[in-house]
């Protein structure tokens, strides 16, 4: 299946159904009097989140959605059926923006959060309705409202609770494929990762759920490359693995060039807690990984863990590092929602 994370879509609500002009028609009743309907509801226009889903692809092949009209007033004082309602389907995480792409509308983060986009117009009044002393007999009924109409953009940001960031063959990918059951395209060289990943991580019985995204290179921030916009898929972490290859003939700059990228890319990710790893150590001797840690522990003024995907070493330290952080996090977080809970 492929993955799309950005998706732009047409809604438009139902209209309502027109009110019905009638008179009661009985036997030995001379004025029956009007006994016109309303007309019903139009649909509404709904998104939900739901499980089961972790791309945006279903909205490649259709971009257009309609709510049924409400049905027709009919004699008889019958009011017309409620229109049917269309429910967008999404993955948890996904953001419902304005035609402009920048004017939020919703967040929805878990799975059964649903929003309404659009309302469908009300009904129109049955001619019962306009019967007053001095029009027994009125012959007008109002025709349903129409529904709403608009353009809006689904933007998916991936839930997870560590984000793997790096140079282009870093070793995320051979990260990722070590430490969880996914499967991501590994390959010697540039930009072998194309889409976001995920997969479940698990350290000392417990698991969390970590992110990988195609490399930053410098500039990304301005388009070169893949670009930033894989980044959106790393703001809702709680914790980065920050990766520098061991290969690096200067690790402290291929450092600061993802800082500068995450700092010019904003929303918080230059602030989020980070560890920070020297991977692919299983290509030098013990000399050369003395230098490289140095130079990396002067660029990112701490001193980094030394990894290796394929042979194991440091992995389980860089697991328990990442399980650490996030359950501070999740600890600060229910702290908090205590703390707005007993107001």
């Amino acid at each position: 299946m492929k993955f799309l994370d950005q998706a732009k879509v047409y809604i438009r609500s139902g209209d309502g159904g027109a009110g019905s002009v009638s008179f009661r028609r009985e036997k030995f009743i001379e004025f029956g009097g009007p006994d016109g309907g309303d007309g019903g509801r139009g649909g509404d226009v709904w998104v939900e989140a739901v499980d089961g889903l972790n791309t945006l692809i279903d909205y490649r092949y259709q971009q257009h959605f309609r709510a049924k009209t409400g049905v027709h007033g009919m004699g008889r004082n019958r009011a017309g059926a409620k229109g049917a309602d269309v429910t967008l389907k999404v993955p948890a995480g996904t953001q419902v923006y304005e035609e402009d792409n920048e004017t939020l509308i919703c967040d929805l983060t878990e799975a059964g959060q649903r929003f309404l986009l659009a309302k469908g117009g009300n009904g129109g009044f049955g001619n019962q309705h306009f019967k007053t002393s001095t029009n027994q007999a009125p012959r007008r009924a109002n025709p349903g409202l129409p529904g709403e109409e608009k353009t809006v953009w689904l933007r998916l940001k991936l839930i997870a609770d560590a984000g793997l960031v790096g140079l282009p063959n870093a070793g995320k990918s051979t990260f990722l494929a070590a430490v969880t059951a996914a499967k991501p395209k590994i390959a010697d060289y540039p930009f072998t990762t194309l889409h976001p990943g995920l997969g479940v991580a698990r350290i000392d019985a417990r698991e969390f759920v970590l992110a990988d995204i195609p490399g930053l290179i410098e500039g990304a921030h301005e388009g070169v490359g893949i670009g930033d916009r894989f980044l959106g898929h790393v703001e809702r972490t709680r914790v980065l693995l920050h990766l520098v290859s061991a290969q690096e003939e200067k690790p402290g700059k291929a450092y600061r060039t993802v800082r500068g990228e995450l700092a010019a890319y904003g929303h918080g990710l230059a602030e989020k807690p980070e560890i920070v790893a020297l991977s692919q150590i299983d290509t030098l001797d013990a000399d050369a990984r003395r230098k490289k840690a140095a130079s990396l522990k002067r660029a990112a003024g701490k001193a980094p863990i030394l990894l290796s995907a394929v042979t194991g070493e440091g992995v389980e330290e860089v697991l328990r590092a990442l399980m650490k952080d996030i359950e501070d996090a999740r600890g600060d977080e229910n702290d908090a929602d205590a703390k707005w809970g007993d107001r």
